[in-house]
């Protein structure tokens, strides 16, 4: 990829990019506006946000520089298989609309450490709260600021910490100001417009590899040709990095279904990846779930998550095809030695905007870039203070906190956060060579032990505190030992280097850890198990609110987005491309 220097803007694209920018204060402010007087209000949007709200913004906060840079670069490097991580939600989008739902709205929690004190234990609680701002702070503020301006950096020169902090003070104002409303309500609007974005330089990259006839169908004729590289330059830089993707002399770009082996995702992960870091990701990650907890009720809450599901079945559109139009066109790159490739790879969507959006539309990217920036700060500072405020400031330090003392808290705590965010995502390029594997090496590491807990824990009644306790501790123990078991031991297995497959082994045995100590120990509490807090599979009380109309049943939409997601598994399973 040809370095070019220059990125200019035209008149239209300042218009287009203040007039988006004009719209989010204009939204952010009229939403926030009113005085926030209670901790419901400034933490959870007074509950009543509509299933359209909850569903844009859950995937507008998923939505960051991790896709925009780093799940591109990923495509560039490993092919399609990185659309899983878009089209597998399906599984945990499953628990979430029928499980995790109709338990976290009805024991009407602020936080899902405050649900963990319920079932389990104040120990539980305090432990997930402080882990839980720890990786919002170093594996989600951290990261997209720094990915931000790494993007900011390359396409105008701004200095790299200046970046940083223009983006997290300008992205985080709204957090800080208007809580979750002006939060959730900003996300809505910032998903149109990123989606739009992301189509355009989908559309103009197709265009280009369809040359002198302009057509997108050619285009991606083209992109799935050279994908599967069968010949020339694709095919030589395929065999040539086979054996660190997958370990063997064979690739294949286009499959979703990869060998066990596969250095990003294994096929195990297909299956067990919904139980360790989606479900940590997605169901109990309070940065994720903080908007379905502000839903009007149980109904709203799960519409959100199927209409969340439909984003998602597109969203490779824009954060997977770019990356294989870019190895379509630069195929060169992978002839990099292996540790230059990664890093090249995640300026890759950079170097395709300066060479491929012209002058007029860039304002629209820009747009979009800084939504997707400007909704995940705003909603991991917007959850990261309400852990703050309600599990640690409150129940340790103040009990007795006024409601307006608590909204001021998470006002401070926003301030404290994000500049520790800040002075953070300024260091991240010196741990690691690709933003995408350092994200989702840090999910692998904190997920599984919560992950494992939390389904046992609505699923069994006979799971107690001292089992989830015990699990917990030695599943983050497993973690830190298989690092250093793989950096220490030169003949380790092979299958257990992706960080996919370590978090699956310690998933298992923290789920063999959590059933041994609860069977060994006397039986929950009454009040720790009542049907609020855990199935009753004698009455499975799972299935209430679905809508009253057919077209408006929550069953019949997230059926349809069952086989949607379905169809594309099967068609890109490498029996057809």
């Amino acid at each position: 990829m040809n370095d070019i220097s220059s990125f200019t803007l035209g008149l239209w694209d300042y218009l287009a990019f203040g007039g988006y920018f004009v719209v989010l204060c204009f939204i952010g402010f009229w939403v926030g506006r009113k005085e926030k007087t209670s901790s419901d209000e400034y933490f959870l949007a007074g509950r009543k946000l509509p299933w359209y709200v909850v569903g844009g913004s859950f995937i507008a906060s998923n939505i960051s520089t991790e896709h925009f840079i780093g799940m591109i670069g990923a495509a560039f490097v490993y092919g399609i298989c990185v659309a899983m991580w878009e089209w597998m939600n399906i599984l945990s989008f499953s628990l979430l609309i029928w499980i995790f739902i109709p338990f976290l709205l009805a024991t009407k929690v602020f936080t899902t450490p405050e649900f963990l004190e319920k079932r389990f234990n104040p120990t539980l609680r305090q432990f997930f709260a402080i882990i839980t701002i720890v990786s919002n702070v170093v594996a989600f503020l951290a990261a997209v600021l720094y990915g931000g301006g790494l993007a900011l950096h390359k396409l105008f020169g701004w200095n790299l910490w200046f970046a940083i902090i223009t983006l997290g003070v300008v992205a985080g104002s709204w957090a800080i100001y208007g809580g979750l409303m002006s939060v959730a309500w900003t996300d809505f609007f910032t998903v149109i417009i990123m989606i739009a974005g992301g189509l355009m330089v989908t559309i103009l990259g197709l265009n280009m590899l369809s040359g002198e006839s302009h057509s997108l169908i050619e285009g991606f004729k083209v992109m799935i040709t050279r994908n599967q590289a069968q010949s020339g330059i694709w095919k030589e830089v395929v065999i040539q990095n086979a054996p660190h993707i997958v370990g063997s002399s064979h690739y294949n770009r286009l499959a979703v279904i990869q060998p066990i082996t596969h250095q990003l995702y294994p096929w195990p992960s297909l299956i067990m990846g919904v139980f360790t870091i989606s479900l940590w990701y997605n169901v109990i990650n309070q940065f994720m779930i903080q908007r379905v907890l502000g839903a009007k009720n149980i109904y709203h809450a799960r519409m959100g998550i199927v209409f969340a599901g439909y984003l998602k079945i597109i969203l490779p559109v824009i954060v997977v095809l770019p990356g294989l139009i870019l190895f379509a066109k630069f195929p060169e790159v992978m002839k990099l030695p292996w540790e230059e490739i990664r890093p090249e790879a995640d300026k890759g969507y950079v170097h395709m905007l300066q060479a491929l959006v012209p002058v007029g539309l860039r304002g629209l990217f820009l747009a979009a870039l800084f939504g997707a920036i400007q909704s995940t700060v705003n909603s991991v500072l917007n959850s990261t203070a309400t852990i703050f405020t309600l599990d640690i400031y409150k129940r340790i330090f103040q009990k007795d906190a006024s409601e307006k003392s608590l909204v001021r808290m998470g006002v401070w705590s926003s301030v404290v956060i994000l500049i520790i965010a800040i002075i953070l995502g300024g260091f991240i390029d010196r741990f690691t060579g690709s933003l995408f594997i350092y994200i989702q090496s840090l999910y692998a590491f904190f997920a599984p032990p919560f992950a494992a807990v939390f389904l046992l824990g609505i699923l069994f009644r006979r799971i107690n505190a001292e089992g989830a306790t015990a699990a917990v501790i030695i599943g983050f123990i497993t973690g830190i030992a298989i690092k250093l078991y793989l950096q220490l031991s030169a003949s380790h297995p092979v299958w257990l280097e992706p960080f996919g497959i370590q978090a699956i082994v310690n998933w298992i045995i923290c789920v063999i850890i959590c059933v041994a100590v609860s069977l060994m120990t006397p039986a929950p509490r009454q009040e720790q198990v009542t049907d609020q807090l855990t199935i009753n599979w004698k009455k499975l009380n799972i299935f209430n609110e679905l809508g009253t109309k057919w077209y408006s049943n929550v069953v019949l939409w997230w059926a349809i987005f069952g086989l949607i997601v379905t169809l594309l598994v099967i068609t890109f399973s490498g029996l057809f491309l």
